[in-house]
């Protein structure tokens, strides 16, 4: 009787190692699962680079274009299309600037 019964738990054991080791989700699985995930992340690795670089171009378009039409204003006084434009004269300029004639 005790003789069976060690035969029967060696069976189980060899049949759990066997699950553990080659079965499926077991290590040999997780071997080539960290072996994709490497090797995807390798992949990726210039995508990231490429995509944080198109990111901050974005940004500086975004700001540039800003930039650009905020001096576009003061310094040559343009307008957008959907603006209207009213123009103050400076007060030295109005009244002569208080020279004599």
């Amino acid at each position: 009787m005790l003789k069976w019964l060690a035969m029967v738990l060696i069976a189980l054991q060899a049949l759990l190692q066997y699950r553990l080791w080659l079965g499926e989700g077991g290590l040999r699985e997780l071997a080539e699962v960290r072996q994709r995930v490497a090797r995807l992340e390798t992949e990726n690795a210039p995508l990231r680079a490429r995509n944080a670089r198109l990111a901050a171009e974005v940004v500086d378009l975004k700001n540039g274009l800003d930039a650009i039409e905020e001096r576009a204003r003061s310094d040559i006084g343009m307008v957008r299309r959907d603006e209207q434009f009213f123009w103050v004269p400076d007060a030295v300029d109005a009244g002569g600037g208080g020279r004599t004639p």
